[in-house]
């Protein structure tokens, strides 16, 4: 199932919706509870405006998280996850763009796959933790590499308003063993792997992360980028695709 936010034609109230077939069927109540469908009320997708898909308190991310990305950049598999934040600020809707910022030399896309927590949580255990995810996400984790290697951490370089489109729906139903995860620029692949060389799966990361911190619905674990990632600059469209999720398309201005 495809859990989406939009809002419709000629209206300015935000809903939650599930797709079937090209259309668009509205949510009577949130999809962080035991949720209703309005039957009689539903909306060609191409009509409406998509938002991104759920409003987390916060954004976890992890790096390094790919065996293949590892080897490309000659380092060691780490032992735990290698954790960072961007702020909820730095979301950016599919389709709408992302700002280049001024003084920077050099903007990167990183191709996501994203988690999203359902339920409150905290000091979860492996075997528990489908009961507290939502589904996943495409998320592209923009990044000012310039200042990355200036910083001694990575705050900055990852907060800027735009950093992180993400959308442009929640696959509630995915076995993520072995999934595509690909990136395109102006329609040219540049990343192209799989989930299966993850180094932490997403169960692992949950069932780690909320032994640190108490996850909220809503809440977004980005799982990693694969190899291969790179700069854009000004016009560029970027496009990352997952299988089995969709694609989330944004364009740099």
């Amino acid at each position: 199932m495809k859990i989406l936010r939009f809002i419709p034609p000629g209206d300015k109230k935000i809903y939650y919706g599930i797709i079937k077939q090209g259309n668009i069927f509205v949510l009577k109540n949130s999809p962080y509870k035991n949720f209703s469908v309005k039957k009689d009320n539903c909306y060609n997708i191409n009509s409406v405006k998509l938002l991104a898909p759920c409003e987390p308190s916060k954004i976890i991310l992890v790096g390094l998280n790919y065996r293949d990305h590892a080897r490309e950049l000659g380092m060691r598999i780490p032992k735990t996850p290698i954790l960072f934040l961007k702020p909820p600020t730095s979301i950016t809707n599919p389709f709408e763009n992302i700002v280049y910022p001024k003084n920077i030399k050099r903007l990167d896309y990183e191709a996501e796959l994203a988690i999203v927590i359902k339920n409150k949580c905290r000091y979860v255990k492996k075997h528990d933790v489908k009961h507290y995810m939502l589904g996943y996400t495409c998320l592209n984790d923009v990044t000012a590499r310039d200042i990355q290697k200036n910083d001694i951490q990575w705050t900055r370089a990852k907060s800027f308003d735009t950093f992180c489109p993400i959308g442009p729906w929640i696959e509630t139903d995915l076995n993520t063993s072995n999934l595509k995860i690909l990136s395109y620029l102006n329609n040219n692949l540049v990343q192209s792997s799989s989930t299966k060389y993850l180094i932490f799966k997403p169960e692992t990361l949950v069932s780690f992360i909320s032994g640190i911190m108490t996850l909220m619905p809503g809440d977004i674990i980005a799982t990693g980028t694969p190899p291969g990632v790179g700069p854009m600059k000004r016009k560029d469209i970027v496009r990352v695709e997952i299988e089995g999720v969709g694609a989330l398309t944004n364009t740099v201005i």
